[in-house]
C-alpha cells in the first residue's frame, strides 16, 4: 500500500463508499462521483444510478434493498464491499455500518451475538481478497434506563422553565429521522437561554440536578470538547452513563422504540476501539500509546500496517 496524504483517489485508487444511512452517503459522495468514485447507501441501493452513484444495479450484484432498521442493513454494507472487491470495481473501501443493532440488543443478547457473528464472517471475507482493515467506531453505547426498564430521562427544556420561567430552548444534536434507534434522546445536549437569566446561575443549577455530570458555559465548552463556538448554546450540558437528556415530553415519541433505552452522545461513550488487520509498523504502534482518535483510522491504516 503506497503511502499518501491526500486521498486516496488523488494516489489514484479507485474509491467507493458505502453506507447504511443515505443521510451519510449524501456527505460522503461530495466530489466522489465526478472523479470517477462510487458512492451509495443500503437504505437506498436500489435507487442508485451511474450518474449520481457512479454504479447501477446494486441489487444484481448485492442483493435485494434491506430495511434501514435492521441488521441486515449494516451486513448488507460489507457485502458490497466484499463484491466490489472481488470484481475489481474499488480497492479503496470506506464501508460505514449503522448502530441500529446495538440500539435495540445488548452486547450479552442472542440477537446481538449473531449479528456479530455475520459482520465477522463478511470481514473475513474481505481479508481473504486480501484487504488491509481498519476497524472503530464513532461512538459507544449504554443502557439508559431505570431499574424497572423504563427510560431514564431529563427533560431539560420542561425543568428549567418550570425553575426559570419561559424562553429556553434545548437543542439534542443526536436529532435525526431514524427515531426507532433512540427516540431523539442522547447525553448531550446545547441549551439556549432567554436573556433576562444568568448563565452561571442556570449553570450552577443543573449541576447540582442529579443525572448531569457537566455542565458548560459556552466557551468554555468550546475548548473542552473541540467544538466550534458560533454554532453552539449558551450552555453545553452532558448527563450520567445511565442518563438521557431531552427536551420536553411532548418532543419526544417513545413509541418507535420498542423496547428498552440504548443511546449514546455523552462522555460515557467516548472511548472506542481502533482495531487492525495487520501490525502497525514501529512509528505508529508508538504512536497507539498517546491519546489516538477515531479519525486517525484512515492514516494509521493507510501508512501505519506497512
Amino acid at each position: 500500500m503506497a503511502e499518501f496524504s491526500g486521498t486516496p483517489h488523488g494516489a489514484g485508487r479507485k474509491v467507493a463508499v458505502v453506507t447504511a444511512k443515505e443521510k451519510l452517503r449524501d456527505i460522503f459522495a461530495s466530489g466522489l462521483i465526478t472523479e470517477g468514485g462510487i458512492a451509495f447507501s443500503s437504505e437506498k441501493a436500489k435507487h442508485a444510478v451511474r450518474e449520481t452513484h457512479g454504479i447501477a444495479d446494486v441489487e444484481a450484484l448485492v442483493g435485494p434493498t434491506p430495511a434501514i432498521y435492521s441488521g441486515d442493513a449494516s451486513l448488507y454494507v460489507l457485502k458490497a464491499g466484499v463484491a466490489m472487491l472481488e470484481r475489481g470495481m474499488a480497492d479503496f473501501l470506506y464501508l460505514s455500518t449503522t448502530d441500529y443493532m446495538q440500539h435495540k440488543h445488548a452486547p450479552e443478547e442472542r440477537e446481538a451475538l449473531d449479528f456479530y457473528a455475520a459482520i465477522d464472517h463478511e470481514l473475513g471475507r474481505l481479508l481473504a481478497l486480501g484487504a488491509v482493515i481498519g476497524i472503530t467506531a464513532d461512538h459507544g453505547m449504554n443502557a439508559k434506563q431505570r431499574a424497572d426498564g423504563t427510560p431514564n430521562v431529563i427533560y431539560l427544556e420542561s425543568e428549567l422553565g418550570a425553575q426559570f420561567g419561559g424562553g429556553f430552548r434545548v437543542i439534542l444534536p443526536i436529532t435525526d429521522p431514524y427515531v426507532a434507534h433512540h427516540g431523539a434522546l442522547g447525553s448531550f445536549a446545547q441549551v439556549h437561554l432567554p436573556a433576562r437569566v444568568d448563565a452561571a446561575t442556570v449553570r450552577d443549577w443543573l449541576l447540582a440536578r442529579a443525572g448531569i455530570t457537566e455542565c458548560h458555559e459556552r466557551a468554555t465548552a468550546a475548548h473542552l470538547m473541540e467544538l466550534p463556538e458560533d454554532r453552539m448554546g449558551d450552555l453545553v450540558v452532558a448527563s450520567a452513563r445511565n442518563v438521557e437528556l431531552a427536551a420536553t415530553p411532548a418532543y419526544h415519541d417513545f413509541l418507535p422504540l420498542a423496547g428498552a433505552l440504548r443511546s449514546h452522545g455523552g462522555r460515557y461513550e467516548e472511548m472506542v476501539p481502533l482495531v487492525f488487520s495487520e501490525p502497525l509498523n514501529a512509528t505508529y504502534a508508538t504512536r497507539a500509546t498517546g491519546d489516538v482518535r477515531n479519525f486517525d483510522i484512515f492514516e494509521f491504516t493507510c501508512n501505519g500496517t506497512h
